[in-house]
């Protein structure tokens, strides 16, 4: 009976947009309603979702997640065209399996709590599997401190410890500061004077500007942000995650990419 009250419902609410929609169609299929009529239509409509506001909402997320995977899909279709850097842009910090055979390209932010809750799958993955790298696109998002940190982080690549850097900036990302960050330079045994002449030069700032430009290209919305691909001769993008996802979900993208 619910089933075909709904249908009804249906039935009517599209009969009164196309009554007041279309006139002309109306007027061809002699179907136009009084006002007696469309008031009756719209009270029914009315009492119908009051009683059940649930269809509202349902309706609301049910074109929230269209509207999402169709942006899940234009970026994905985007980033086919930018393969190249995506994949192999020089001075890219990378974890995990150099010559990998699939590849998993995050963006990123250190003071995106969904980031930072992030890198224990990451780690996970990489440790479980031999074939896989991780290249890491500093993508500063959260203000000036954020900018410091990717500076200060690819700046220490520079020196060869992009990965302690990484990993010291993503437990501390809630209480960064410019003392701190040099902080924890120091303890991961940088050369602290050499990481600020580094976080001024060209190679640093073009980094993060060419970062800039990727995600701007790739139509990101936020962070994290991860591509994962295939990188056995070509490299080619198989699928794009928008947000936090746990190690069995990237488990399961790399093995998909690995067919």
């Amino acid at each position: 009976m619910l089933v075909k009250l709904n249908r009804t419902l249906i039935a009517i609410a599209v009969a009164s947009g196309l009554a007041y929609g279309s006139t002309a169609f109306a007027k061809d299929q002699n179907a136009t309603l009084s006002d007696t009529q469309k008031t009756q239509i719209e009270g029914v409509v009315h009492d119908y979702l009051m009683k059940n506001p649930e269809v509202i909402a349902d309706a609301v997320k049910g074109l929230q997640e269209k509207q999402f995977d169709q942006m899940r899909k234009k970026t994905q279709d985007v980033a086919t065209k930018n393969e190249p850097a995506l994949f192999n842009t020089p001075n890219d910090p990378v974890a995990g399996n150099p010559k990998g055979k699939v590849t998993v390209v995050e963006f990123f932010d250190y003071q995106c709590p969904h980031c930072v809750d992030m890198v224990p799958a990451l780690n996970g993955l990489v440790k479980a599997n031999g074939e896989v790298r991780v290249i890491y696109k500093e993508f500063p998002i959260r203000g000036p401190m954020s900018v410091t940190a990717s500076k200060a982080a690819l700046a220490a690549n520079v020196q060869g410890k992009y990965m302690p850097m990484h990993e010291a900036l993503m437990k501390s990302a809630s209480s960064l500061t410019e003392e701190k960050i040099y902080s924890l330079a120091k303890d991961v045994g940088l050369d602290v004077e050499k990481l600020k002449a580094d976080m001024k030069g060209d190679v640093v700032d073009k980094q993060i500007k060419a970062n800039y430009k990727l995600a701007q290209d790739l139509q990101l919305m936020g962070t994290p942000a991860l591509f994962v691909g295939k990188t056995d001769g070509k490299s080619t993008v198989v699928e794009f995650i928008p947000g936090q996802v746990d190690q069995a979900s990237l488990q399961a993208s790399a093995d998909k990419a690995a067919l």
